[in-house]
């Protein structure tokens, strides 16, 4: 029977060779570019409708962006799904690194606010403590203008247009009228029928007469210079927001989208869903797609040095924290200050505004809360000391707060620099052997692979860059505007050799010593760092490793506050500063 079948089969010998031998070129092709793993891709990565994959490759079809000799599994109207399907993907993996970035902005802006008025709230309460307990015939009078003041430090922290000097002057001048008729010539107010002529006159003189000694002008600057580089932190983590909110939602030309198309989905038309773009490739197709994007490296990696910086000189050696703490003590010193000389400021207050008491001031205040020059700390009322407990965990949690901050802030100096890194790393692309190179699958990709920036571009051989994007044009104008504003309000900021007086703790030649574990080790940044590195995991932008910088060895004194006659208040609020500073270094793991 065999050789029935065999003659059979030696008849239709020539036919079936021939028939063997084209089928097995075109079925090998077919099956190579098999339509079913582009309709399993197509509809796994949610390209579009299925029912626009063929089930079967086309050998003439007309494509506009993936060509190629041979035949395809893709269509004209798969080639508009893949177009609208690539811009989303990659806008989304764009979004998915700055999430954390966006994150830890938004994140730590909240918490450095929460962290402001925490300090603020507790300021005022020990004011009012301070008032209450030994200024009580004027404390429920001026306890509004005590909510008052604390209420304009809070909204210029939260950017508000408020000047910190003129709240504290405003506050002292509202807080004469009270001293004069209650604490200097206290009855004068009963038997006078003070009324608010005496009141606005009272008000309007007292810079001119100076009841309060130097202090309303000494705390008035300490405030200003150590809630002025809060509220500039704060803003610039507003500012920083915008910038990255603008820069999420990007348009991408439509060039772009079409180099996107062919390193993505190309491959798939000839069946290739499995084969990875060649490094080389996708980062001269991302760097050309985000060119402009890269143009925002420089002002970004200035802006991060400018967040450091703010916030070392917000937060070094606690002057913040230790001017809040500081204005009890001055509001108290200026009482004092009013009191030890009322004989004066009565005198002088007579010949301006016609008030007189009917009688010779006499040469010392009377009273029941005077306080001289021989007033001893043993006398001191008990009602002086804190009312509240002594704070030491604001020295630690402001200062954890800032090495936090700092600490990932480092990560992404160079985001927008290393950002097309990180989208050609992983599982997206492959450095071996065996990659898709646009047109073919290649061994290696042999093209120039350039750098970052709209100028690098023009020897792009992937992407032809023609302007840049205006949207980012204009992101990059204000975020330059903003470091140079920054700078101008704070000139000391870029100069190394004046960390001494921003509390930073580097040295001038960006040496680094022991530090203090609670002030936060961190560098301080210089903005010129142009060497882009990517983590190992997660690609996310990793800048210098934090630690490094640390504080001076003689840090900043806490404000000195002048007193006449060496009163005991004065020699309690040093010591409770000197306190402070103790309980700091108490805290921290290494000591000098």
């Amino acid at each position: 029977m065999s050789r029935g079948i065999c003659p059979r089969v030696n008849s239709c010998g020539s036919f079936w060779i021939l028939s063997a031998v084209i089928f097995a070129v075109n079925v090998i092709d077919v099956d190579a570019y098999s339509c079913h793993e582009v309709r399993i891709a197509f509809q796994l990565r949610q390209v579009g409708p299925l029912h626009r994959v063929p089930k079967t490759p086309g050998t003439d079809v007309d494509l506009l962006v993936c060509k190629h000799q041979g035949p395809s599994c893709c269509t004209r109207k798969m080639e508009e799904s893949y177009q609208l399907a690539v811009k989303r993907e990659t806008l989304h993996n764009i979004q998915s690194y700055s999430y954390e970035l966006e994150h830890l902005i938004s994140g730590h802006s909240d918490a450095f606010q929460d962290m402001f008025q925490y300090l603020l709230s507790f300021s005022q309460g020990h004011l009012s403590s301070l008032l209450e307990g030994t200024y009580s015939s004027v404390s429920r009078h001026a306890l509004p203008h005590v909510n008052q003041l604390f209420s304009s430090l809070s909204l210029y922290l939260r950017g508000a247009n408020v000047s910190v000097e003129a709240s504290v002057h405003q506050f002292f001048n509202n807080l004469f009228p009270l001293v004069y008729t209650r604490l200097i010539n206290p009855g004068i107010e009963g038997s006078m029928m003070m009324g608010s002529e005496m009141g606005d006159c009272l008000r309007m003189i007292r810079q001119d007469v100076n009841p309060f000694g130097p202090h309303p002008d000494v705390m008035a600057q300490e405030l200003a210079g150590a809630l002025g580089a809060g509220r500039q932190l704060g803003l610039a983590l507003e500012e920083g927001l915008e910038v990255m909110n603008a820069t999420e939602n990007v348009n991408m030309s439509k060039e772009c989208v079409k180099v996107l198309v062919k390193m993505v989905y190309c491959s798939h038309c000839r069946g290739l869903t499995l084969i990875k773009p060649c490094v080389g490739y996708c980062l001269n197709v991302m760097r050309g797609c985000l060119a402009s994007l890269s143009e925002l490296d420089q002002p970004w990696r200035r802006y991060t040095s400018l967040l450091e910086q703010l916030t070392h000189a917000m937060a070094g050696h606690h002057s913040l924290e230790l001017a809040l703490l500081g204005v009890r003590g001055h509001v108290n010193e200026a009482l004092l200050y009013a009191q030890l000389h009322g004989p004066l400021i009565t005198a002088t207050v007579d010949k301006v505004c016609g008030l007189s008491t009917g009688e010779p001031p006499s040469m010392q205040p009377t009273g029941p809360e005077v306080i001289t020059s021989t007033v001893t700390s043993s006398s001191l009322p008990p009602s002086a000391a804190p009312s509240q407990p002594l704070p030491e965990q604001w020295l630690g949690q402001l200062a954890h707060l800032r090495r936090e901050f700092l600490m990932y802030l480092q990560r992404y100096k160079s985001f927008f620099a290393a950002l097309p890194e990180m989208l050609c790393e992983g599982e997206n692309v492959v450095d071996d052997s065996t990659c898709w190179s646009g047109d073919d699958v290649v061994e290696s990709y042999t093209g120039r692979v350039v750098g970052n920036g709209l100028h690098a571009q023009r020897q792009n051989p992937e992407v032809n860059v023609r302007s840049p994007n205006p949207t980012l044009a204009e992101v990059k104008e204000r975020l330059e505007l903003f470091n140079q504003e920054t700078q101008e309000k704070f000139p000391k900021l870029g100069q190394m050799g004046a960390w001494d007086e921003l509390g930073s703790g580097e040295t001038e030649e960006g040496s680094t010593t022991d530090c203090d574990d609670e002030d936060g080790c961190q560098a301080s940044g210089d903005g010129q760092d142009h060497t882009s590195h990517t983590a190992s995991s997660g690609g996310k932008p990793i800048g210098r490793q934090p630690g490094g910088d640390s504080p001076h060895e003689n840090p900043s004194k806490p404000p000195s506050v002048k007193v006449i006659g060496g009163s005991a208040s004065a020699s309690w609020a040093r010591s409770w500063s000197l306190a402070l500073l103790f309980a700091a270094l108490c805290l921290q793991w290494t000591l000098f």
